[in-house]
């Protein structure tokens, strides 16, 4: 593999080498998702001044508080710190709290703010926001499975035996 001779890289041999792949593989689907999760929030109008009146809309449509960046804040800083699943928990619960008709007014707020942002005047907005938030619901998703505790020996043991017996 062309390691350096120096102290430091004699540790790393080739078994270790290949440790630090696995383990970066097993993960790199949760950080993946909890960057799209961070990109969707970040689409948004920013929860500044010139933002209020979206984020104002948006809690009147969808009826529910959990979006508010105020109840979002913590969730997202730690995301940015690489651990998305209580913001993963919270948006969907934030989408489960909502009733159809209140879904689809959330959506025609958020299609309407992406699509003045965006300059995408030629698709409908209510389109434009259910499909964010079809995406926001299945990237929280993602984070949560992601982060699913599979360290577990024994779980690791039934689950080759499974499929092993097939």
């Amino acid at each position: 593999m062309g390691l350096a001779s120096d102290p430091e890289a004699r540790h790393l041999d080739v078994e270790r080498v290949a440790g630090i792949a696995v383990v970066a593989a097993a993960h790199s689907g949760g950080y993946a998702s909890i960057g799209h999760l961070l990109g969707l929030l970040a689409a948004l109008p920013a929860p500044t001044e010139a933002g209020e009146r979206f984020w104002s809309d948006l809690w009147r449509s969808s009826g529910t508080a959990y979006l508010l960046p105020a109840n979002l804040k913590a969730e997202v800083l730690q995301a940015l710190a690489g651990e998305g699943t209580s913001l993963a928990r919270q948006i969907l619960s934030a989408v489960e709290e909502m009733t159809p008709p209140q879904r689809v007014a959330a959506g025609e707020v958020i299609g309407q703010a992406l699509a003045e942002s965006d300059h995408l005047p030629d698709l409908k907005t209510q389109v434009i926001g259910e499909l964010w938030l079809r995406d926001l619901e299945l990237t929280a998703w993602r984070v949560l499975h992601a982060d699913r505790r599979s360290d577990d020996p024994a779980g690791r043991k039934a689950f080759l035996e499974a499929w092993t017996s097939v």
